[in-house]
């Protein structure tokens, strides 16, 4: 079995996953694999995550023009191809709307609270990112402060985008999110959130150094979060500049 016929159906599988556990409804959400440092191998619009084939998939190459497939690619592969600019260690992506965790996101609070003591070792915390047009560059340009450091941003107002060295990690973190997500709205239907300690932060974070489950490159600092310091404008033209750079070494290369 050919490697892109293995992620084509990793693709199916997690496709189906994301469906049965209720993360995306209807055509809503994608996932991607990265094939090599120039194609990107992508879900089709238009299509349910649940009841995808493997010819299904489409081939994009790293500005998002499609190479392979009869269908049509999300407008959101640019999100997608940002992270993987960004971040040369992430192989998977995965964006969808879990309901908790979007509601979250729609209700504009980061999940970035020390309360959970598997989430500081496996995540850190999960930001919030501005609100950015889905479909346009400020989607992308909304991660730009977050991606370096994070596996798991919400997106305001939308879903959640995930990531990490295969599918199968970009997914579980998805599931990580949604999960803590929950235990989050307990906490504010209970009226009440204790903190771990400063030393008991600490002694996690250490111990995520060790923690099998951790390959990520991510320092994932654990919050409350400050607000990043540019806004989307500016990180707007920061993605503007990281494009035209890439633009003008390929150009060199030619």
């Amino acid at each position: 079995m050919s490697l892109e016929l293995k992620h084509r159906e990793e693709l199916v599988r997690f496709g189906k996953l994301v469906h049965q556990q209720g993360f995306v409804s209807a055509c809503d959400g994608n996932l991607s694999v990265r094939l090599d440092s120039h194609r990107v191998l992508a879900t089709p619009t238009g299509v349910s995550k649940g009841m995808m084939s493997v010819d299904d998939m489409v081939v994009v190459d790293m500005h998002g023009k499609p190479l392979e497939g009869s269908h049509d690619v999300s407008s959101e592969i640019a999100m997608h191809l940002t992270i993987y600019r960004m971040r040369p260690d992430i192989h998977a992506v995965v964006h969808t709307h879990p309901t908790t965790a979007t509601g979250f996101a729609s209700a504009g609070i980061a999940l970035d609270q020390p309360i959970c003591s598997e989430v500081i070792v496996t995540l850190g915390a999960v930001p919030l990112a501005e609100y950015g047009t889905t479909g346009t560059p400020e989607l992308s340009a909304s991660l730009l402060p977050y991606v370096h450091d994070y596996d798991a941003i919400l997106l305001s107002n939308h879903g959640t985008v995930t990531y990490g060295t295969s599918l199968m990690h970009a997914y579980l973190k998805t599931e990580a999110v949604e999960h803590f997500a929950k235990i989050m709205l307990v906490t504010v239907q209970l009226g009440q959130q204790r903190s771990l300690s400063p030393a008991n932060i600490r002694k996690l974070v250490e111990a995520r150094r060790s923690y099998k489950g951790n390959n990520s490159l991510a320092s994932m600092p654990v919050g409350p979060l400050k607000k990043p310091e540019r806004d989307l404008e500016e990180n707007l033209d920061k993605l503007k500049a990281i494009l035209r750079e890439e633009d003008i070494l390929a150009s060199r290369k030619r």
